[in-house]
């Protein structure tokens, strides 16, 4: 076995324990993504190569694999370059492969590494090194009397000789690998992260008030407190350091005992140890003290910002793969108070139907013209949805709707609160201007909204991931690794569910596994030029498409209606032959076979195994001709604010309402309950058990229930929980349950399902009634 076969061999035994797997699973998972292979590809089909890895376990492995290959090519480079020096003896290079960490190998390279000049080695030009050497391995020489000799040249004195002398010894402490191994350990077990305020910022740094006298433990410091910290630092509030043995009143601290006792220094020894010790005070205080405080301080950073990044990507996955409304006619609303609300009708594919600008806010107060103006909207088209932003005059244009609803004739539209985060991101892009050249910016925004609550996904693709605003502390952490990790999620998003090849956008095409950006637009493209694609087959005739790619994208690609039945599941093409022997031992047709449960469930699915085709092969496939082409989001309903309660200062404690899990951070739940500001459910208030993690009770987009806790109205500060309350609270009039939006695979609209009063008239019903008579 070459010495290239052993690391590639130690690298899969570690992944192995590390993913919960068998090392031959992580050697079949690493042999597909090095030849191409996507994870949803990989998880999906290639169960019986993998032994069944899942997507979760495929994107742990795909990281570390990166970081492992990264750690071998770094420790090559070191081990090249001392062997260059001829400083590479046997001991050194087993300690150098025994390395585990990128870290390790810094510390074992450091005494070689090439350095600017030093006092040390100044010192050595100076003929010092021998002085060092005497009075460390002779401790009952006395140091002053020994440095007599070496007073020579530009050694002037006594002080200068011993200070040489400490300086050489200092960079060797300071370079003993084994020793920087003992002292970062002992620091993440003792250390204690200091925040304090910089004198004179305490007004203009308020937000950060929490922590102007602030210490913990390093090691329990959550990852959020730590960017917060760190972001005061960065704004100049807050200044940030790292202690050890701060309490300690001894003659030496503890860690410069340890930096004593790694060479056999004595505290209570003759001339020479005395000596010795204050090296090691110096090693700890100058040399040893602040680069391992930086080395604390970037290592609390990484894990602070993994956890904010799995924070960012779980809201981001929830938000991704929240119920769609459906294939509806939608008219969005974007609220405006002084530049007017923006409407725009899509219908149930998305495509743009009519446009609008209403002005029902100051200054023209025009709330019948608005109203009117929605009505007429409504009947022209046939609108079964309507998505209202949750901006600013959200709470405003939802009461004008609410109040316009009962006044319309049945079957009325269902209107829902829909988050606008990103819609502005997305009106100002070349995307939006390339597929709305002549459409203001301002009514672009409104079309996203209301294809966002027709469908979340295929929308929000469209959108910079960054920009949908679920993030904890989003712009303080590696954007490179956020963005890579939030594409990971958005790729697993996109595959799970399916595409429709024909109806997709090119946005959401290049999230299909195996397809880039360019390649999603040569299907665009192709698709506008000869029409709609009737097989999946027929992909293939797409310019520079070709089979490895085609093996790649094929199964997550739907077509309905199309001259293959099976084109509209999520069986892969390979293995249509296997689908076809299942459906003829049911005796029947593929398109009656399809769907029935009853019939499917009497098959035996080890009798279609095969050479290729392994057991969990043909239960996916059996599944799926079961329920061909479900959705694996959740049901769509929405959440219904309280009536009346429309800004903070309308809350009080006690109040029972209902709301929207906007954003799940390592400290808690923020809920929209709308009055513009979310609230906050801390994690010791989400439940009436012990939570440690918040997502283990909720997630971004699910309705709750809260209770008022606090309110701040200065600070803008709502406390909510979820507890069961004491029986003292009652709900707020107007709050009712989630509300159950028509069944979306339904082949009849069902709209109007909310049973609402009789319109009561009055002169604004009159006059909509005859607006609409006009029109």
């Amino acid at each position: 076995m070459t010495a290239a076969d052993r690391v590639h061999r130690d690298i899969l035994n570690l992944i192995a324990i590390e993913i919960g797997a068998q090392p031959r699973q992580v050697s079949a998972a690493v042999d597909l993504l090095d030849e191409g292979a996507t994870v949803p590809f990989i998880s999906r089909y290639r169960k019986e190569v993998t032994g069944g890895l899942d997507d979760t376990q495929l994107r742990k492995l795909e990281e570390r694999l990166g970081y492992l290959r990264e750690l071998e090519d770094r420790r090559a480079a070191v081990l090249d370059s001392i062997r260059s020096q001829g400083k590479l003896g046997e001991d050194l290079e087993a300690k150098i492969n025994a390395a585990t960490t990128k870290a390790e190998v810094e510390d074992l390279y450091l005494p070689y590494k090439p350095k600017r000049r030093t006092r040390g080695e100044i010192a050595r030009e100076r003929g010092l090194e021998p002085l060092a050497e005497l009075i460390l391995n002779d401790r009952s020489v006395v140091p002053s009397v020994v440095a007599l000799p070496f007073v020579q040249g530009e050694v002037t004195d006594v002080k200068i000789a011993l200070d040489g002398a400490r300086d050489i010894l200092t960079e060797r402490f300071a370079e003993d690998a084994a020793l920087l191994g003992q002292l970062r350990t002992y620091l993440r077990e003792r250390g204690e992260l200091r925040a304090k305020l910089i004198e004179g910022k305490a007004d203009a740094g308020a937000k950060f008030s929490d922590y102007f006298d602030h210490h913990e433990p390093l090691a329990k410091v959550a990852g959020h407190r730590a960017l917060a910290m760190m972001r005061g630092r960065n704004e100049e509030f807050l200044s940030i350091d790292i202690e050890v043995d701060a309490d300690d009143v001894s003659p030496y601290k503890p860690i410069e005992k340890m930096i004593a006792a790694s060479k056999d220094i004595k505290a209570d020894g003759g001339e020479a140890d005395a000596w010795l010790m204050s090296v090691a005070r110096w090693t700890w205080r100058v040399k040893l003290s602040m680069s391992l405080s930086v080395d604390m301080m970037t290592e609390l950073r990484t894990r602070a910002e993994a956890e904010a990044i799995e924070v960012f990507a779980r809201n981001l996955k929830a938000l991704l793969l929240a119920a769609p409304a459906g294939a509806k006619t939608t008219l969005g609303l974007d609220p405006g108070i002084r530049t007017g609300c923006k409407i725009a009708v899509i219908d149930a594919t998305g495509k743009l139907l009519d446009t609008a600008t209403v002005y029902p806010f100051q200054p023209r107060n025009d709330t019948r013209g608005a109203q009117a103006e929605i009505a007429r909207l409504c009947k022209l088209h046939g609108v079964e949805l309507i998505a209202i932003g949750n901006g600013t005059g959200s709470r405003e244009t939802e009461k004008l709707v609410a109040e316009l609803l009962p006044l319309l004739p049945e079957p009325r539209p269902l209107k829902v609160v829909v988050s606008e985060a990103g819609a502005s991101v997305y009106s100002a892009s070349e995307l939006a201007a390339n597929e709305f050249p002549n459409l203001d910016v301002t009514l672009r925004g409104a079309v996203s909204i209301a294809r966002r609550l027709q469908d979340p996904l295929a929308e929000l693709v469209k959108i910079d991931p960054k920009s949908i605003g679920v993030g904890q502390y989003q712009h303080d952490v590696d954007q490179f690794r956020l963005a890579k990790q939030l594409d990971a999620v958005v790729e697993d998003a996109v595959n799970a569910v399916g595409v429709d090849l024909n109806t997709a956008s090119a946005p959401l095409l290049a999230r299909v596994s195996g397809l880039s950006r360019s390649m999603a637009e040569g299907i665009v493209f192709h698709r506008d030029s000869h029409g709609a694609f009737k097989s999946r087959k027929a992909l293939l005739t797409v310019s520079r498409l070709g089979p490895k790619t085609f093996e790649q994208c094929a199964g997550f690609l739907r077509i309905r209606d199309g001259e293959e039945p099976l084109d509209a599941s999520s069986v892969h093409p390979e293995a249509y032959e296997v689908a076809r022997q299942i459906v003829s031992a049911c005796g029947r047709d593929l398109r009656e076979v399809m769907g029935d449960s009853a019939a499917l469930k009497k098959i035996d699915p080890k009798q279609f195994i095969s050479e290729h085709f392994g057991l969990p092969t043909v239960r996916d496939i059996i599944s799926e001709l079961e329920k061909p082409g479900r959705d694996p989001r959740p049901e769509f309903k929405t959440a219904t604010f309280a009536d009346g309660i429309n800004e903070v200062v309308d809350l009080k404690p006690g109040m029972i309402l209902e709301g929207t899990v906007t954003n799940v951070a390592a400290f808690g739940a923020f809920v929209d309950i709308g009055v513009h500001q979310d609230g906050l459910v801390h994690v010791s208030q989400l439940s009436d058990r012990f939570i440690k993690d918040p997502h283990e009770v909720v997630k971004a987009g699910q309705i709750v229930k809260v209770r008022v806790v606090d309110v701040d109205v200065k600070r803008g500060r709502i406390a909510l929980s979820m507890k069961k309350d004491d029986g003292s609270a009652a709900p707020v009039s107007g709050a009712r349950g989630a509300e159950r939006a028509p069944d979306r695979r339904s082949t009849q609209p069902q709209r109007g399902s909310q049973k609402q009063a009789a319109p009561q008239l009055g002169s604004l019903g009159s006059a909509l009634a005859d607006a609409l008579k006009k029109r």
